[in-house]
């Protein structure tokens, strides 16, 4: 059943695939711990501690998980002001799709097949379940880094009730150059393997309400006007990657959107024209309030 698994996980251009066991993961509800106790959260991780480290709370019958990789990376361009992470349609929806595909043809092949998949948006940690299963090993800057796509890759995750034989973690770490550390306009990212994500960027972009002066001040170190580049970008293991392979990424791209646009369409356009866009979720007034307070940063 695993080998069929992988074969038609590669049928459908993925070529990162592996099984992440069921926990409880211990290590990870130390990390998590200690990153509760500094404030080291943003609201958007699940508020619920124990669904974050125990599977079987999401799906009681769950023996495994299925965690895929969706490498994205189509190139550069110093023109963009949105990150490469959002240039295609939504990564929520192509990822999701596919994650399907594998739970319909798994049901197919045993009727008793159960499962529930999520992308970026279920109580686990992604990154760690990457991790379990042997997928890739952890940058500095808290991203999973695999030696074909750098970090430019997507995670997603089906619990499932079949006990498919897990994978082993990668014994390795990425080279620890410190270039993300010093690269990072926050200091968001310590150098053992944490961050504080309050300070990060991307965060930033996405934050609601007025933000601080510090907060503006690492808006404006970027013209990115939605999510952040920078630690990627500066990192050797994302030198010379390969391009997505996943034509899904390679299409309709936009990596830029105008001032201008925005303040002359109405919010239900907006809506129209970008809902399969993943830099839209927050809506219109973000990304011009974000304009707005980068310009003015550099007037200053």
């Amino acid at each position: 059943m695993k080998k069929e698994l992988m074969n038609y996980c590669l049928s459908l251009n993925i070529e990162f695939a592996g099984i992440a066991p069921v926990g409880p993961y211990n290590e990870l509800a130390e990390i998590w711990n200690r990153r509760i106790t500094k404030n080291h959260i943003t609201g958007f991780e699940e508020k619920d501690f124990n669904l974050r480290i125990d599977p079987k709370l999401t799906m009681e019958n769950a023996k495994s998980i299925i965690v895929c990789l969706f490498p994205y990376f189509v190139g550069s361009n110093e023109d963009s002001n949105l990150s490469k992470s959002s240039f295609s349609i939504d990564y929520h929806i192509i990822a999701k799709a596919k994650l399907e595909e594998i739970g319909e043809f798994l049901k197919k092949k045993n009727p008793e097949f159960e499962y529930m998949s999520f992308v970026d948006n279920g109580p686990l940690v992604d990154r760690y379940l990457a991790y379990l299963a042997g997928l890739g090993y952890f940058g500095v800057n808290a991203h999973i880094i695999t030696d074909k796509y750098g970090s430019y890759v997507f995670i997603g995750y089906i619990i499932n009730n079949y006990a498919f034989e897990p994978d082993k973690p990668l014994d390795r770490t990425c080279i620890k150059c410190g270039a993300c550390v010093s690269s990072c306009p926050g200091c968001a990212i310590f150098g053992d393997f944490d961050i504080n994500p309050l300070l990060c960027r991307s965060y930033i972009t996405q934050k609601k309400g007025e933000l601080a002066e510090q907060d503006v001040e690492i808006l404006a170190s970027s013209q990115l006007v939605y999510g952040c580049d920078i630690c990627q970008d500066v990192c050797p293991h994302n030198k010379d990657v390969m391009h997505t392979p996943m034509t899904e990424f390679a299409e309709n791209i936009k990596s830029r959107i105008e001032y201008k646009e925005l303040e002359e369409i109405s919010n239900k356009e907006f809506i129209r024209r970008y809902k399969r866009r993943a830099f839209s979720w927050r809506g219109k007034s973000m990304l011009i309030r974000n304009f707005k307070l980068i310009a003015q940063y550099k007037r200053l």
